[in-house]
């Protein structure tokens, strides 16, 4: 089994707020993040793939589509945009940094047909980032 990672690079915009809740409880738990008039990150997304080396290419997967596959479905829809807005795949979903890497799982993993995903890693900032493994 060979492990292969591919680095992409996207700016978007969020606001943590959980909408059954007070504004003031909002503040309490997200604290700067429920700002309303939201605010961003420079993300650096870390996806990785496993699988068994073809041997007529030496390949566990072609680097190229995995690259395209990764910017046509996930950086160019989140690149620039506002996640609580923008992102169909982030409807009613609370865009913190766990749950956007749950949802460029889920939306990756019909994609791939020669290899598995194995993880995705999401850096928020230089101290904060997730890695999701699946469920």
């Amino acid at each position: 089994m060979v492990y292969l990672t591919r680095r992409e690079r996207f700016n978007a915009a969020h606001r943590l707020y959980n909408h059954t809740w007070s504004e003031a409880q909002n503040r309490a738990v997200f604290g700067k993040c429920a700002n309303p008039n939201f605010h961003g990150h420079n993300y650096e997304l870390f996806i990785t793939v496993k699988g068994n080396v073809d041997p007529e290419t030496g390949f566990v997967v072609n680097v190229h589509l995995l690259g395209e596959i990764i910017k046509r479905e996930i950086v160019e829809k989140l690149d620039h945009n506002n996640l609580n807005l923008d992102v169909d795949f982030m409807k009613d979903i609370i865009p913190s940094t766990e749950n956007l890497a749950k949802a460029i799982w889920k939306k990756l993993e019909n994609f791939l047909d020669d290899c598995e995903l194995h993880c995705v890693k999401l850096v928020e900032t230089e101290n904060i980032f997730v890695e999701y493994f699946g469920d």
